[in-house]
């Protein structure tokens, strides 16, 4: 089959050359970006005078059958038109003749791809901020139920400090909030408009670039023609925001993989998120959040690929750039996957408060508390500490826990110590303790869900 390009060729493609260079497979993604894109840049010839304003009517007619068709399914892509350009612009002539050759005229395939992918990428961020804003939601409204619920907090994986359990969800929904603010920034940059830079150096036809860039809803035109169809800034920018993202979805899931455990017992996700074991009856797997901690690499993989094709690269576009878009589809669709799913296993999830209380009252996460109390009378924290450091490890001798040590025990230690300790060390009294700003006092807690609320109705 003749080449649109083949002008110039006495061979045809050898048939592995063709198959292994073709890239329609995958930017068939980019099918109705690229009628879009078409559609500005035909409004703009006829606007312009560089075709025939009936041209104009018969391209943009032709464009939206083929546009139908695509939504409707009622399409073959050609892997011998290589790319989803090349198979449009084949659709086109033989939907409307020869007149369909004149829609790539004063562009090049170059500044076509660039645009499709700005077009394809604004879309798709703009639904996965929403996407985390419904996980925020989730996760805003789990807190709401959870605010005077009390588990250990953990540093090093060994308990610290108790805290509200609403305060603890509610460290992601701050993670969530920089990662909603870098995709809503990152719009800036996907807002400019590679459309016109022609294969590298522009064109000598007189083409209104602004115009197609208005009609697009573009903020801007990039002003080099050969960084305008070689950049993919946004992409890896993009990339490097996802990947961030699911940094912080694994994180959560380790925590909800470990609550679940019978070790744990903090949280049991629904039925609906989970699976069983083949072999053993009594099994219920968090297979879910399992799946997004193993995701989140292939979400890296996809950033340290696309940096690697574009480490080397010497101005302006090059073949190497076709490596740049599977990774990025991918990533969009692991994404929206993670985020769709997070939201409703988080709204579903069952907390087993009594247990989470359980575990801070059998524990010495409370010993911090007594420091205070000591400098609160007087003596300097580093004396109280070693103080406390003692106590603790009599208790431990003791088989016992800090609310198990009677006055006697404590005074040993130091005469300071009367009644109000007991008062001190209950779990409730430790938290509500912690007034300062950002703490996890029930105070703070319910300031801190008053803010999130601002955040989520900007």
């Amino acid at each position: 089959m003749t080449k649109l390009w083949g002008g110039r060729f006495t061979k045809a493609t050898d048939k592995l050359v063709e198959e292994f260079t073709a890239s329609i497979e995958f930017d068939k993604e980019l099918a109705l970006e690229d009628i879009q894109g078409s559609l500005a840049h035909v409004q703009m010839l006829g606007d312009t005078g560089i075709i025939p304003l009936e041209d104009v009517d018969t391209i943009k007619s032709g464009l939206s059958t083929i546009e139908q068709k695509i939504l409707s399914g009622d399409v073959e892509f050609s892997v011998s038109h290589e790319d989803i350009h090349m198979n449009i612009e084949k659709m086109l002539i033989d939907e409307i003749g020869p007149v369909g050759g004149k829609l790539h005229t004063g562009r090049s395939r170059n500044d076509q791809v660039a645009t499709d992918m700005h077009l394809y990428l604004k879309k798709k961020t703009n639904t996965l901020i929403e996407l985390l804003e419904s996980v925020q939601h989730a996760i805003l409204k789990k807190a709401k139920e959870n605010v005077y619920t009390i588990l250990p907090g953990y540093t090093h994986l060994q308990r610290a400090q108790p805290v509200s359990f609403a305060h603890h969800l509610l460290a992601y929904f701050w993670m969530l909030e920089r990662d909603k603010e870098r995709l809503q920034d990152s719009l800036k940059r996907i807002g400019w408009s590679p459309l016109g830079a022609g294969a590298l150096a522009g064109t000598p036809f007189p083409i209104d670039r602004q115009q197609t860039a208005m009609l697009l809803g573009f903020d801007k035109v990039y002003p080099n023609s050969m960084d305008a169809v070689s950049d993919r800034d946004f992409i890896v920018e993009f990339l490097s925001h996802a990947s961030l993202i699911m940094t912080h979805v694994s994180r959560l899931s380790e925590e909800l993989v470990t609550w679940s455990s019978h070790e744990f017992n903090f949280v049991e996700l629904d039925d609906s998120f989970c699976t069983g074991s083949s072999i053993m009856p009594q099994k219920k797997n968090p297979d879910v959040p399992e799946l997004f901690r193993a995701k989140t690499g292939r979400v890296y993989g996809n950033l340290i690929g696309l940096l690697t094709v574009l480490k080397g690269l010497p101005l302006a576009y090059n073949k190497d750039m076709q490596e740049d878009k599977e990774g990025m589809f991918d990533t969009v669709k692991t994404l929206d996957g993670t985020l769709r799913l997070l939201a409703p296993m988080i709204e579903t999830m069952t907390v087993n408060q009594g247990n989470m209380y359980k575990a801070v009252s059998q524990d010495f996460s409370n010993a911090t508390d007594i420091a205070d109390y000591l400098v609160t009378k007087g003596l300097p924290f580093r004396q109280a500490h070693e103080i406390i450091g003692k106590i603790v490890l009599h208790a431990i001798n003791q088989q016992k826990f800090l609310l198990d040590l009677n006055l006697e025990e404590y005074q040993q230690f130091s005469p300071l110590f009367n009644e109000e300790i007991y008062q001190v060390l209950q779990p409730k009294q430790v938290v509500e303790a912690r007034m300062s700003e950002g703490g996890t006092s029930f105070a703070q807690v319910e300031k801190q869900m008053e803010l999130a609320e601002t955040f989520l109705s900007k």
